[in-house]
């Protein structure tokens, strides 16, 4: 099962560089203007490591990924990152405000090595497919730089809860680490060098299988560069490329938080929603919140939301277009199984399933091949960003989602099958650079 190492992680100095204005987002949630920003807030600030700028006149010596690895070296070269003297592992604690609500909660979890299995070896399971265009540009980076600056947001399953009472004895102890990041998340670490302490973490594990849950294209990158070390020559089990920095999350622990992920959709011919509504009034029965006006809107939509959410243990999904909302409800004799022949009977039960099959696919004729190339698809987190596509026109309708349950995807997940893309957003997001994992085998001092 499950096997996690020690690690010595270089680590930002906070005596040299203030933390908050280092660290940054994972790199595929930084935006055009974060990149700049955080460019912006510090010379040595790891985007140059994490999501380089490319320029016009990049040549195969001077690049975005030769100048990540020139920019880690620096920062070793000058102490602003420094490598703990003893293997450990790293307490990690997240203290966030839900979006869009008062509710302030918990996340804790730590960060280790863990052994890079193979999908096949039933150790290491994914939800979701991952496209090629990531994972080159992450390979090319890790062939550079030879180092994991974000993390693999990781998820086992222990009832008993013995990691979690493991880490609520060292986080007892103030935090060496913390800071608050752009989002109000205040971010702590405790790092633990304690062999007895350690042992127990790893001992706890070990009958444990893992589920992604955040960073597939990292843990793919990462297989293909060990694969890329074993063709080479490499053949010692316990080389440094043979394992990846990851951080743990028990399913049973609180503050786990999943979002949902809404869909927009654009650029549909003939678009008519009278006749979406009777191409799958099989299947979905639909209530209507109609408005007559703008100052209506802001009304219906606080009752549509709460309605939407009221219904959170029902298949329903929510519709926004011009000048309505619509709440579509799986029709209580629809014939799943006869519908959906080829989606087995875990994933029949999914809002974001019988989204992309019935309503997308059948209602609307958005094939897969068209999702996974966002020919009429686009994604946000943030239902108003959704609803706002639509009324400046930039979208026909888009479709609001309630999030997926944690015991739902581990279900998916552990049998060996793939959700649709996006269909979890696990929040808030893990800080990259916390730790820095090296690939080498004859550690700096």
């Amino acid at each position: 099962m499950a096997q996690i190492f020690p690690f010595r992680a270089y680590r930002y100095d906070p005596s040299r560089v203030n933390l908050a204005s280092v660290l940054t987002q994972p790199y595929d949630k930084i935006t055009p203007e974060m990149q700049g920003r955080y460019y912006s807030s510090h010379p040595d600030n790891l985007i140059a490591l994490e999501k380089g700028r490319s320029y016009p006149d990049d040549s195969s010596t001077d690049n975005v990924h030769t100048r990540a690895a020139h920019a880690l070296e620096a920062w070793i070269d000058r102490h602003v990152l420094l490598q703990d003297s003893s293997p450990g592992i790293y307490v990690y604690s997240q203290q966030f405000q839900l979006p869009h609500s008062s509710e302030r909660r918990l996340r804790k979890g730590f960060i280790a090595l863990g052994h890079l299995e193979d999908y096949s070896a039933g150790v290491v399971f994914r939800h979701e497919h991952t496209l090629a265009g990531p994972k080159a540009d992450r390979l090319e980076l890790l062939r550079h730089t030879r180092a994991h600056s974000g993390q693999l947001f990781m998820l086992y399953d222990d009832p008993a809860q013995e990691t979690d009472s493991l880490m609520d004895q060292v986080s007892s102890a103030p935090p060496p680490v913390e800071l608050c990041d752009e989002y109000d998340v205040v971010h702590r670490l405790w790092p633990v060098f304690e062999p007895q302490i350690i042992q127990r973490f790893c001992h706890t594990l070990s009958d444990k299988k893992l589920v992604i849950a955040d960073g597939h294209h990292r843990y793919e990158t990462a297989l293909a560069y060990r694969d890329e070390c074993r063709a080479a020559g490499s053949t010692d089990p316990h080389a440094p490329h043979e394992k990846v920095m990851m951080t743990f999350f028990n399913t049973h622990s609180e503050g786990l938080t999943i979002l949902p992920t809404h869909r927009v959709v654009s650029h549909l011919e003939g678009f008519n929603f009278a006749r979406l509504r009777d191409q799958i009034a099989s299947i979905f029965d639909i209530q209507s919140f109609p408005f007559s006006g703008d100052v209506d809107r802001p009304d219906r939509l606080g009752e549509f939301r709460s309605e939407l959410l009221a219904q959170s243990s029902r298949n329903v999904i929510g519709v926004y277009v011009p000048r309505g909302f619509h709440l579509f409800r799986l029709r209580p004799d629809a014939n799943l199984v006869s519908l959906l022949p080829d989606v087995s009977p875990s994933q029949r039960r999914l809002d974001v399933v019988l989204l992309h099959r019935l309503f997308l696919e059948r209602g609307l004729g958005i094939t897969p091949d068209a999702v996974a190339k966002e020919q009429n698809i686009t994604y946000e987190r943030e239902m108003d960003a959704a609803l706002a596509a639509v009324d400046a026109g930039r979208a026909q309708l888009c479709c609001l989602l309630n999030p997926i349950r944690i015991e739902q995807m581990m279900e998916v997940a552990l049998a060996g099958e793939v959700l649709p893309q996006k269909s979890t957003d696990f929040y808030p997001k893990l800080l990259s650079g916390m730790t820095i994992y090296r690939l080498e085998s004859n550690s700096r001092k």
